[in-house]
């Protein structure tokens, strides 16, 4: 049942994943200080709704106004909390590979005790 992990695991080229990680964490560290500071808005914004054939009443413009900016602020903070959520993966992604080499390292010592141990079993088994 471990069999199909451990192909798995051999599948991944875990060097090119450790080699990225760091630049994967950059990125996303950049990408939340772009999101700390807002850039100006643009100045010529296009109208909504050009169809109709009287222009709207200034109630009806100023409750447009409202929902705009509301959907604004609320796209704002959804790619704010989708920002923060990467910024958390590759932290995440960073300690993550950073314990799989050190399991990696880990395995390798080990196998080289168990070789050493088997070494040495046939060698007191042949005396």
């Amino acid at each position: 049942m471990a069999l199909p992990w451990l192909l798995a695991l051999k599948v991944i080229p875990w060097g090119d994943v450790i080699e990225h990680a760091p630049k994967v964490l950059n990125a996303a560290r950049k990408l939340m200080d772009r999101q700390k500071s807002p850039e100006a808005a643009p100045a010529n914004a296009t109208p909504m709704d050009l169809v109709a054939d009287t222009p709207p009443s200034l109630g009806e413009l100023r409750n447009r106004l409202i929902e705009a900016r509301q959907l604004i602020d609320q796209q704002a903070q959804t790619q704010n909390q989708m920002a923060q959520t990467l910024a958390e993966l590759a932290e995440q992604n960073a300690r993550l590979v950073a314990a799989v080499e050190l399991l990696r390292v880990r395995t390798r010592v080990l196998m080289v005790f168990i070789a050493a141990l088997a070494i040495g079993a046939i060698v007191l088994f042949v005396r």
